[in-house]
């Protein structure tokens, strides 16, 4: 099992959220507001953002990260991949049952 971890700005998580259950690249996206710091270009920035952990698998990761950077408004976006080595099994099972890879 993987989970993604995107960061988005706020009026476009939605949209990529739905865009993965929809096309069934993730099982679930769960959404957390934030304040990231970070620096870019030469600047320490402060931005209101989204977390986004799409529940995915590993077969469909590359279709998923794929997407993201399609729909994603940012330049350079951050997708970081978690592969799981631990999840109650009900819940892995469910996740593989609600992703589709073509």
């Amino acid at each position: 099992m993987t989970t993604v971890y995107v960061t988005a700005p706020p009026d476009s998580a939605d949209e990529i959220a739905e865009t993965l259950v929809e096309e069934r690249l993730a099982a679930c996206v769960n959404r957390l507001e934030t304040t990231s710091v970070y620096r870019w270009d030469g600047a320490i920035q402060h931005d209101d953002e989204a977390v986004l952990l799409a529940k995915t698998t590993a077969d469909a990761y590359p279709q998923l990260k794929e997407r993201v950077l399609e729909v994603h408004p940012y330049d350079v976006p951050c997708i970081e991949r978690f592969d799981e080595a631990d999840v109650l099994e009900s819940f892995g099972e469910w996740r593989a049952e609600s992703v589709t890879v073509e």
